[in-house]
């Protein structure tokens, strides 16, 4: 595959600027994106601030053969995705753990009372909340793959500490923290996302890496069981609920050494690639149209991503998704009880829902991808969902084994968050737009996860139905978002291809690597 590009003068983009666009759309001219597109470009070409590739690749003339490029994928893989995959396991069990200590007496240790509890779920997204936005001007502005392994190492201390708190103050404070290191996780894994897949490769990717939610479910489950009988057969100084924080903890802490060690901060520094490969590697995501980085923020970008309506579409479903995740995530576990199985059985009867949330994520993105279409496939999987909380609300008290089988079918309910967070990476460009909208996105997913747990209200215990219809009503809402997003990408691609079919359109040498929006970019094309 030969990769060429075509020189243009800047005339050539002020000609298309005032040519009224073709159409079998003549709505064209009114959307935002039309306007946006050719005169924001003219505006922010010159401003001599590109992307960092662009001076990797300028003056070189690449040739990439299937071959070569099927090689070369396959070496990236195997170097980045058991880290990213790895770490983000961990990033679910480290949050999951308080779930376990739930029923392994950390409530009667703390003395906590009425809704303590879900507090201490809470919090952990105060944090989260309060430090989304700094933590997301950071990833940009310093090297991606140092900040995001300082905050692993951070938040696998801060963990450890948990098994050091004493009463209900303590554990607010170090979950508060807790949540605001590993508030770079999610749009930190993006970012590595965009800057190394294509875009029909990236919804696979991230399918892989978010999966590994369910095998920290799978693995979390065992360790605490084992630790849960282990501690009761032979006791130890330390009660069986710290041991969990804190080999937990230390495991993190030593894989976000090495993540600081391995994982480069881009194409440009990456010491398992030639430096020909590093230009292979740059040149292979230039049908992007995003390139690998910028540090310098823009504000005109921020604002861009502030009037967005395909943003705050996300933003919406962000918090009404989160919602059900917030209660689902710290209560599991005391839901399992409440259908009839003893709080040990229920460590290990939880490890199930993780193999189901990890096989439809993988089945959602692969499929999503060969068939070009991870909202609709992001959306069945929140329709099986449904159908999960239908089972838990409606079958009877009795029939423990149709109640858990609804909570497995629940776990297909990520699939539409993670299709969104994928589209964050493939849908958004410009540098400063994209971190702009990850925060706005994660944002809204810290205040549905605080609200979540306080869904679960103690006086509704053990069965929680309140809860349960709340959940329900919010994967109803979170579907039909999708929807919209499905129609509106499409919309905006009709209007870029009508752009592009204009007299005298032509494009920009370089104008994969200019650091040009989504908005701007008449060549950019929205992923479904």
């Amino acid at each position: 595959m030969k990769l060429e590009r075509t020189v243009n003068t800047m005339s050539d983009v002020k000609d298309t600027s005032v040519t009224a666009p073709p159409t079998d759309t003549e709505k064209a001219a009114e959307y935002p994106s039309n306007q946006i597109g050719i005169e924001s470009m003219r505006k922010h070409v010159d401003s001599n601030d590109p992307d960092e590739a662009l001076k990797l690749v300028s003056g070189e003339a690449i040739v990439l053969t299937p071959e070569d490029e099927k090689q070369l994928l396959r070496k990236i893989d195997l170097h980045l995705m058991p880290l990213l995959c790895v770490i983000y396991g961990l990033n679910y069990l480290d949050k999951t753990t308080l779930s376990y200590a739930s029923i392994m007496g950390i409530k009667t240790d703390l003395n906590l009372q009425g809704q303590d509890y879900s507090w201490i779920a809470s919090i952990f997204y105060f944090g989260y909340l309060f430090w989304e936005w700094p933590t997301n001007r950071l990833l940009q502005r310093l090297p991606l793959a140092k900040y995001s392994a300082f905050n692993v190492i951070m938040w696998g201390l801060t963990l450890c500490c948990l098994a050091a708190v004493k009463n209900f103050g303590g554990a607010m404070a170090v979950r508060f923290f807790l949540g605001a290191f590993e508030a770079a996780v999610s749009p930190g894994f993006a970012l590595f996302t965009s800057q190394w897949y294509t875009k029909k490769e990236q919804g696979t990717r991230v399918g892989w890496w978010f999966s590994f939610n369910g095998w920290g479910q799978i693995v979390g489950g065992c360790v605490a069981y084992g630790i849960a009988v282990g501690t009761e057969a032979h006791p130890i100084s330390i009660k069986s609920w710290q041991l969990v924080f804190l080999v937990t903890g230390l495991f993190t802490t030593f894989m976000g050494f090495l993540f600081l060690y391995l994982m480069p901060d881009s194409q440009l520094n990456a010491r398992f690639l030639t430096q020909h490969e590093r230009i292979m590697a740059v040149e292979r995501i230039r049908i992007n149209q995003q390139g690998v980085g910028n540090k310098h923020f823009k504000w005109y970008q921020c604002k861009e991503a502030f009037t967005d309506p395909m943003i705050w579409a996300f933003v919406l479903f962000s918090v009404i998704s989160a919602i059900p995740n917030g209660g689902m995530s710290n209560y599991f576990s005391q839901l399992i009880v409440s259908f009839g199985f003893s709080e040990n059985m229920s460590l290990l009867l939880g490890v199930p829902g993780g193999a189901v949330q990890v096989i439809s994520l993988l089945v959602a993105g692969h499929f999503g991808d060969r068939f070009k279409n991870r909202i609709l496939f992001g959306a069945g999987g929140v329709l099986v969902s449904v159908l999960g909380l239908f089972l838990i609300l409606l079958v009877p008290l009795s029939n423990s084994a149709g109640r858990l089988a609804g909570y497995y079918l629940y776990q297909c309910v990520s699939t539409g968050f993670v299709a969104l967070l994928g589209l964050i990476s493939t849908n958004v460009a410009g540098w400063t737009k994209k971190t702009t909208a990850a925060a706005m996105y994660l944002i809204a997913y810290c205040v549905g996860n605080i609200i979540g747990p306080q869904v679960f209200q103690s006086n509704d215990a053990p069965r929680y139905r309140n809860a349960n219809i709340v959940v329900l009503v919010c994967m109803c809402v979170s579907f039909a978002i999708l929807l919209f997003i499905n129609f509106w990408c499409k919309r905006e691609n009709r209007v870029k291809a009508a752009i592009r079919a204009t007299p005298g359109y032509t494009k920009l040498d370089g104008q994969e690597f200019l650091d040009l929006t989504d908005r701007e970019n008449p060549e950019f094309i929205y992923s479904l």
